[in-house]
């Protein structure tokens, strides 16, 4: 366990949430030294499936916990060590285990959200709706074996939440780095369909729906046009809530990419006062 201090209000330390015969999976853990008890939210990166880390979504997760909230960043296992759905069990996993220790860092465990980018932004959805899936609950969670992995509100900003019309787009624009991401994480255009947030409501399949917001650039073009607008579509036909909120001009990764321009302070703004108004409404409930 490392405890470093990135400022005197904010506390971060990375903890061994997991261990696999291939290695340990580390969460660095943002909060406030004396933060009330509130929200705490699962923080899953993107990059195609296949790379990054829990550092990449740090500008979000640090402005979320200076906000009193707690944020477990997550490392899972990616291609080459494991690809879907196994991948999707760490996640789970992470979940249920912020669950069980959230009052160890400040924070409620009734309260617990998540937020994910890009292809962090799929695993996000794909696990929040599918929360007790046996494949991806598969991994046991030891003194708890009563904790799902369902939650109280989801964000996903910019996801890739139809992998099959985003590897089709990649085929006819010749991304080559994106279709061979594809293929490592999933083992077939099969299972890109089974795993796919858009189908699973265009199937009508049972699902749960969180409240969820969905962050957006207008000018990304590493998805399809129109991948956003039709998964929200599809969700409140579903009987969920979701609010699409799109930023004129904004490339995909925008937030992380370039944190400091006018439309990444909005995103940040808004997905802060998202989480504070879930809190409020769920504990008004």
């Amino acid at each position: 366990m490392n405890a470093p201090t990135l400022s005197a209000d904010l506390h971060v330390e990375d903890v061994e949430y997991l261990h696999h015969p291939s290695g340990p999976l580390l969460a660095r853990i943002y909060r406030t030294k004396n933060a009330p008890s509130g929200p705490a939210l699962v923080s899953i990166h993107g990059g195609r499936w296949t790379r990054e880390t829990r550092l990449t979504n740090a500008v979000i997760d640090e402005a979320l916990a200076r906000d009193g909230n707690v944020v477990m960043a997550i490392d899972f296992r990616m291609p080459p060590v494991a690809r879907y759905p196994d991948c999707i069990a760490d996640i789970n996993f992470a979940i249920r285990w912020l669950k069980q220790h959230a009052h160890d860092f400040g924070a409620r465990s009734d309260l617990v959200g998540g937020i994910g980018t890009s292809s962090g932004g799929h695993q996000l959805m794909l696990s929040a709706m599918r929360p007790q899936d046996s494949r991806y609950a598969a991994l046991r969670l030891p003194g708890a074996p009563d904790i799902d992995a369902t939650l109280t509100f989801a964000i996903a900003c910019w996801p890739v939440v139809d992998p099959l019309a985003r590897y089709e787009m990649a085929k006819e624009k010749g991304m080559t780095d994106h279709l061979a991401a594809h293929d490592a994480y999933w083992p077939s255009l099969d299972a890109m369909a089974e795993g796919n947030p858009q189908l699973i409501l265009d199937r009508g399949e049972p699902a749960k729906l969180p409240p969820a917001l969905l962050i957006q650039g207008a000018a990304d073009a590493i998805l399809p046009a129109g991948m956003a607008d039709n998964f929200a579509n599809a969700y409140r036909k579903a009987g969920g809530t979701i609010d699409l909120r799109k930023f004129d001009g904004q490339p995909h990764t925008f937030i992380t990419k370039d944190p400091g321009s006018q439309g990444s302070m909005q995103a940040i703004e808004l997905i802060k006062t998202y989480v504070r108004t879930m809190a409020a409404a769920h504990v008004a409930s």
